[in-house]
């Protein structure tokens, strides 16, 4: 068969799959932005597209017909020059790419990576008013957000979303065509080891399994990862425990969620708010670190503290339950399709401050009491969302059509 992934970042979450077709003798290939920095031999076709500036509520719409109109203009420039017809196209919907696609070739079979259905209420929207008013424009600036996902959920054959929670935000009528597989965790790759150490980058002091060390894991520091709510924990934390260390990992470019105002960085933002209330030389922001040394940290770690509002789940969680690590994650949904409490690992309500606090202090204290949940993590990882022996197999039947 004749594969075509279509993805701004290619591969995305579609690394491995798209190399598991390849290995089963079928042929693959890849459309993607021209910006697109990532490098694989399956990149075919590249499509032009600069985002237009915002224009208003519509903005989000303008940009992704747009860039729909630029990708499936490559995707002809595909047929017609290089003789390329697929007979699968498997594409994200998030950023508009697949939605012209159909036209270009009807007979093909159209498949859709289903990540999040924006809502306006009883998701992300809504969740976390500090920062974010729930007003009326916020409500419509989502709303916008749904007619090109009908359209793209409209016109596919199938779709696969990596939660059974992000699944049912779908709505209804798109629900037979929904399958729920998650990317999957190289639990291979992610094992515990005691002997693992982390050297603080900057002249930092190295770290070693055994030491009171609480890892943090954004791709960028943002309240949507509740990283407000985390710092706000901190101090109580310190103060009980005067040998603990914070690791911090992430960027400070705008995320989910933008920037705050006055060209300030969510970590600028919080470090003011706390000034004169944190021991900043046990608390370590090391900003994005290389794969090897971010899961060297969360072996180290004594707790992993993971934070979300109610949306896309973090691949970085279940890595870190894979590494072995003792996971204190909110409660909120999907990490609560994860994380059951008590069990393989806690859960605290996000907005808490008090309750992190406490149970980021009672992990530093007797790490000897959670050493099951630990177990417990791993052992689900591996059962659930273990890479080569669970998703990807029901990835690749989902692709091949079984």
């Amino acid at each position: 068969m004749r594969f075509l992934f279509v993805h701004q970042n290619f591969p995305g979450q579609f690394v491995h799959l798209a190399e598991a077709l390849r290995r089963r003798g079928h042929e693959v290939r890849a459309l993607t932005w021209k910006n697109n920095r990532q490098r694989t031999p399956f990149v075919t076709m590249q499509y032009a597209f600069e985002p237009p500036e915002p224009r208003g509520a519509a903005r989000h719409i303008v940009r992704n017909v747009d860039r729909g109109l630029a990708a499936a203009r490559a995707a002809q420039t595909l047929q017609t020059q290089h003789g390329f017809t697929p007979d699968v196209v498997f594409g994200h919907f998030g950023w508009g790419e697949t939605l012209f696609l159909p036209e270009i070739w009807p007979d093909a079979r159209h498949l859709a990576y289903a990540e999040y259905f924006y809502r306006p209420s009883g998701a992300d929207v809504g969740f976390d008013t500090e920062f974010r008013p729930h007003d009326l424009s916020a409500r419509m600036r989502t709303l916008m957000q749904q007619p090109l996902i009908r359209q793209a959920m409209g016109t596919c054959d199938a779709a696969v979303a990596p939660t059974a929670w992000q699944a049912g935000l779908m709505p209804a009528e798109y629900a037979p065509k929904m399958r729920v597989i998650h990317d999957g965790i190289d639990t291979d790759l992610l094992q515990p080891d005691p002997s693992a150490a982390f050297q603080v980058p900057g002249g930092g002091p190295l770290l070693r399994a055994g030491d009171e060390v609480i890892t943090f894991v954004n791709r960028n520091l943002e309240p949507y990862r509740g990283f407000h709510i985390f710092m706000r924990a901190l101090p109580q934390v310190l103060n009980a425990r005067p040998d603990a260390r914070v690791v911090i990992v992430g960027g400070t470019e705008a995320g989910y969620g933008g920037l705050p105002a006055k060209g300030q960085t969510w970590k600028d933002r919080m470090l003011a708010e706390l000034d004169g209330r944190l021991d900043l030389g046990r608390v370590h922001f090391v900003g994005k670190l290389p794969y090897g040394q971010l899961c060297d940290l969360v072996r180290v770690g004594r707790v992993h503290a993971y934070l979300t509002y109610p949306f896309v789940l973090s691949w970085s969680m279940l890595e870190a339950m894979s590494l072995g690590a003792h996971v204190i994650g909110s409660r909120t949904p999907p990490v609560e399709e994860v994380i059951t409490d008590g069990v393989n690992g806690q859960l605290v309500d996000f907005f808490d401050i008090e309750a992190w606090s406490r149970a980021l202090i009672a992990a530093l204290e007797d790490p000897a009491r959670y050493q099951n949940l630990r177990q417990a993590a791993r052992a689900h990882i591996c059962q659930t969302y273990d890479l080569r022996r669970v998703c990807l197999p029901q990835m690749v039947d989902f692709a091949e059509g079984r």
